[in-house]
């Protein structure tokens, strides 16, 4: 039997280090003409999931999520916005904004991994 919660969990810190990538890659990048920046949008496929829509999967064929590892992480590149002459649209504010907000999310989900496994340990060695 698989634990939902700890498969959420560790979805989460996989998303969580693909943002920060994609977020240092996009400061890395702010000098560079044209470049466009890269978002990880997993909040938005989670809320879809938890609201039902599209999380009845009865065969491969058909769109959804059957379990949470079938959720996909991808970068988005967002094309809507240029912030410098040049065609980039890096704003460093924001960058930083998102990095120290990932940073707190992720720690976060650390706290509760290890919380998850203080309990299993203390099940086990009782």
């Amino acid at each position: 039997m698989k634990d939902l919660s700890y498969n959420l969990i560790k979805k989460g810190l996989d998303m969580s280090s693909l943002r920060q990538r994609t977020i240092s890659h996009n400061i890395a990048n702010i000098n560079t003409s044209n470049f466009k920046t890269g978002r990880v949008e997993f909040e938005e496929i989670l809320k879809r999931v938890s609201d039902g829509v599209g999380i009845d999967k009865t065969d491969d064929k058909h769109f959804g999520v059957k379990d949470i590892d079938d959720i996909d992480l991808k970068v988005k590149k967002k094309n809507t916005t240029m912030l410098n002459d040049n065609g980039n649209n890096v704003d460093i504010d924001l960058e930083m904004t998102e990095l120290s907000a990932n940073e707190v999310y992720y720690n976060v989900l650390i706290r509760q991994v290890n919380s998850k496994l203080s309990s299993l340990n203390y099940v086990i060695n009782s």
